[in-house]
């Protein structure tokens, strides 16, 4: 989806008989940026999308409005517009009679990854409450239909990630937490690779995304932590008491690097398949010629083959590394 300001502008100069250059940078990072608005199709030189609610705290008030008044980004609404350069891009500011930023107001609008969002946690919900509720009822007897193709995935969390890595005694405890973050990260990656309306949003590769699921590990590692992993960290065992100064500082960095890590693999994955896939296809409007498409379409089906095993494995990874982390922090004091 084109920038509505980019839209704006090549509307402009389409006007004025004039013709610009394609910007393949610029084209690639408003396709996997957040937005106001949803872009769902482009017929001829018309842009349909669906506009989203502008939420603003402004000097102690509440506004609201609809980015469709902005019309791509081309107007200024009761004062309101969408920020450009460096320091206001994909920001609401507020401007004054001549156009010029006075102020930021704090920004709790529903753009397209808040709505995508939504979408996802619903569709979870859709396809786990009711498989739920039929475990309830047939108790222990053999799966059908859908429960019979979703069991196999759920029985390799639980044996091959939560046994393992947190063991016999304590894995049931967490098990729900690394079920849904494995489904609500593989749905996601899915669902952007999808290129049409209501998929295609680059979820989890926003890093604000990434950042909410590592500080829940973050939170759920070290609130589990028994006394033998803070004793690790604090009072490590064997280590000189001159060191100590130097150790317990490197162990609560290492705290804090592992969800940190987990955030951004995560980011850097997903956002650099969307980018290798959008380049290709951008090969063709490069060179400016329609011989470039059979290679550029080949490239993009291997490309998004290869995604489908990324989405899954990022899944597996983040999983895998959360119950690692558990298993570590409540392990006993006889296994380290």
């Amino acid at each position: 989806m084109a920038s509505p300001r980019v839209l704006a502008s090549e509307e402009h100069k389409s006007a004025e008989g004039k013709s610009e250059e394609y910007n393949p940078t610029e084209a690639i990072f408003e396709h996997i940026l957040d937005a106001h608005e949803w872009h769902i199709i482009t017929i001829g030189e018309k842009h349909i999308s669906l506009p989203l609610p502008i939420i603003l705290w402004d000097e102690g008030k509440l506004v609201m409005f609809s980015s469709g008044h902005f019309h791509h980004g081309a107007e200024i609404h009761n004062g309101y517009a969408l920020g450009t350069g460096e320091e206001y891009e994909g920001k609401v500011v507020r401007v004054d009679s001549n156009g010029k930023v006075v102020a930021v107001p704090l920004d709790f609008s529903i753009t397209k990854n808040v709505v995508a969002l939504f979408f996802s946690a619903a569709l979870l919900l859709l396809i786990f409450i009711p498989l739920a509720n039929k475990y309830k009822k047939r108790g222990n007897r053999a799966p059908k239909g859908f429960q019979g193709f979703i069991e196999p995935v759920i029985q390799f969390v639980i044996d091959d990630i939560a046994k393992p890595n947190i063991g016999e005694k304590r894995y049931l405890r967490y098990t729900p937490y690394l079920l849904t973050v494995f489904f609500f990260i593989f749905i996601n990656n899915l669902m952007g690779l999808i290129p049409f309306f209501p998929f295609g949003a680059n979820l989890t590769g926003n890093i604000a995304v990434t950042m909410v699921l590592a500080v829940f590990t973050l939170l759920i590692v070290n609130f589990s932590g028994n006394k033998a992993y803070w004793k690790h960290i604090f009072a490590a065992p064997g280590v000189p008491v001159w060191l100590m100064p130097i150790m317990i500082p490197v162990e609560l960095i290492g705290i804090l690097s592992k969800p940190f890590a987990l955030m951004v693999r995560l980011f850097a994955n997903i956002t650099a398949g969307h980018i290798i896939v959008l380049s290709l296809v951008s090969l063709i409007f490069i060179f400016k010629t329609v011989m470039m498409s059979p290679i550029s379409i080949a490239f993009v089906l291997f490309m998004d083959v290869l995604e489908l095993l990324v989405a899954a494995l990022q899944a597996y990874i983040f999983t895998l590394l959360t119950a690692l982390f558990v298993g570590m922090a409540v392990a006993e004091a006889e296994h380290h």
